[in-house]
């Protein structure tokens, strides 16, 4: 069979020709299968797996980069803890200059001890509405900045009170009545001092009992003890 080409004569009928005189039927449908199935590969690929494979990588990308976010996480989280155990024996050392809820609930017969010890006598002993103080005002009173404060628009009362998370502490005042010796009075503020406790005499109005020679005094005022959020509500 002769297979020589012209190729300056060359047609594509004459090469179509050519290429059927070399292969027999069966190499023909052995090349028309193998070109089905690479098509029907590419197909199926491109239809079927590469969105599968696409959605996998996304899936791999979104799963390194929490896994990223969780490891700064973690950090910062350390971090934190460190910082706290830093803090935690300043915060044990000061704490306990607040009041808890059982020294406030024993205010009275603490009071009545002290003045007992120094000769007083406690007429009245009053405890007010407690005030919140927020940590933003706390912050504010311990740098020595005053806050410019807005003229407030008035508005109804709210029922909600604030969050314990945006309390610093609470004051309690408490109003009284004492009477007894100057020095006696001198003695009893002195032990309150001494109890390492935070309480101060905001207002104090001391009267001379007139016609006594022993130096009788009343004393009317008001002191404010100090208690931590978390304790109180």
């Amino acid at each position: 069979m002769d297979l020589k080409l012209d190729l300056k004569n060359l047609n594509v009928e004459d090469l179509k020709a050519k290429i059927l005189q070399l292969a027999d039927k069966k190499t023909l449908i052995k090349i028309g299968i193998s070109a089905g199935a690479i098509i029907l590969f590419l197909i199926i690929y491109y239809a079927i797996l590469n969105p599968i494979v696409d959605k996998k990588k996304a899936k791999l990308e979104d799963m390194n980069k929490k896994k990223q976010e969780t490891a700064k996480f973690i950090g910062e989280i350390k971090a934190k803890k460190k910082k706290i155990e830093k803090l935690k024996p300043n915060y044990e050392k000061f704490s306990t200059l607040f009041h808890s809820r059982a020294e406030v609930e024993g205010l009275y017969q603490t009071l009545s001890e002290h003045a007992g010890i120094n000769d007083l006598v406690i007429t009245k002993i009053e405890k007010q509405d407690i005030k919140s103080v927020s940590k933003a005002d706390a912050i504010e009173k311990s740098s020595g900045k005053k806050s410019k404060k807005k003229k407030k628009k008035k508005k109804k009362k709210k029922t909600k009170t604030k969050s314990v998370e945006n309390i610093a502490y609470y004051k309690i005042p408490v109003d009284f009545e004492i009477s007894g010796n100057f020095l006696g009075y001198i003695k009893f503020k002195r032990a309150l001092s001494l109890s390492q406790k935070m309480l101060n005499f905001d207002k104090e109005n001391i009267t001379v009992v007139k016609g006594d020679t022993t130096g009788a005094i009343k004393v009317k005022g008001t002191l404010t003890i100090v208690g931590l959020a978390d304790e109180f509500f």
